[in-house]
């Protein structure tokens, strides 16, 4: 039996619910065997919840990855938390030594507050060298507008100016995760190639429990991709995928709670 391989470049997520944790169980539940580069670790405090971020060297990154990419070999990979500039270079470098079929980039950003980055250096280093690598981008509303360099995203046609700006830079498909955040009555996300828009529409599921969703997504679309499927379809089976798992997600403390991930396997609604 031949099962697509995939790679997911992102942070551990030491609850569970996010990174590389949600990736591979995405993977799992999506037929394809999974692979990690670990680009750092992320802890809790138990008392208040606040995150901790710990970077991974960018040499142990490089050396991670050699062993995939040129050890194994993907159909498809995926970043998720890129904490520094020098991971992000370490990435963009080995992609250019290995170019990859179908290249996803969640362009994970650590803010603070609502329109402000944590550390702004990364965000342009993402824009600057790693959009313009990708087959698909999927930045949130809030990481849309950064990309984009745009107000804050509130409607739908909003999202359309922003993807047709992150498009200009390079990425082949762009898909702004609207979710449940938009002024809209569905969950919407939008798809746009440089050509059309495409409105994917679900219902909006009154829930805290979303903890890992965007990574849930974009690890959907990497499989999907590494199973053959166009982008479009990709993206449709990938939102199918995490509407389930938002729809079943469930508490782990009283901070947080995560999509369930099995929960198209489980329930099939």
């Amino acid at each position: 039996m031949t099962i697509p391989k995939v790679l997911t470049i992102a942070g551990s997520d030491t609850s569970g619910g996010a990174g590389i944790q949600a990736d591979l169980k995405t993977f799992q539940e999506l037929n394809v065997y999974g692979m990690t580069a670990l680009t750092c670790i992320v802890t809790m405090n138990p008392e208040r919840w606040s995150h901790n971020v710990t970077p991974m060297s960018a040499e142990l990154l490089e050396s991670q990855l050699d062993t995939v990419l040129n050890g194994i070999g993907v159909a498809s990979a995926k970043t998720g938390m890129l904490s520094t500039v020098e991971i992000i270079d370490a990435v963009a470098r080995k992609i250019e030594e290995r170019p990859l079929q179908h290249f996803v980039v969640d362009p994970v950003m650590i803010c603070k507050g609502e329109n402000e980055v944590l550390n702004p250096d990364t965000a342009e280093a993402i824009l600057e060298k790693l959009v313009p690598k990708a087959t698909v981008v999927t930045p949130n509303l809030f990481e849309a507008s950064q990309l984009a360099k745009t107000a804050p995203i509130h409607t739908v046609e909003d999202m359309k100016e922003a993807a047709v700006k992150i498009h200009a830079l390079g990425a082949k498909h762009v898909v702004i995760k609207g979710g449940g955040k938009l002024l809209h009555e569905k969950a919407v996300d939008l798809i746009y190639d440089g050509q059309e828009f495409e409105l994917l529409e679900s219902e909006r599921i009154e829930t805290n429990y979303i903890h890992g969703a965007g990574c849930t997504f974009s690890a959907a679309i990497t499989a999907e991709l590494a199973k053959g499927a166009n982008v479009r379809t990709a993206v449709q089976n990938a939102k199918a995928f995490v509407t389930t798992a938002i729809r079943h997600g469930f508490p782990i403390n009283s901070f947080v709670g995560p999509t369930l991930h099995a929960a198209q396997r489980l329930y099939r609604d």
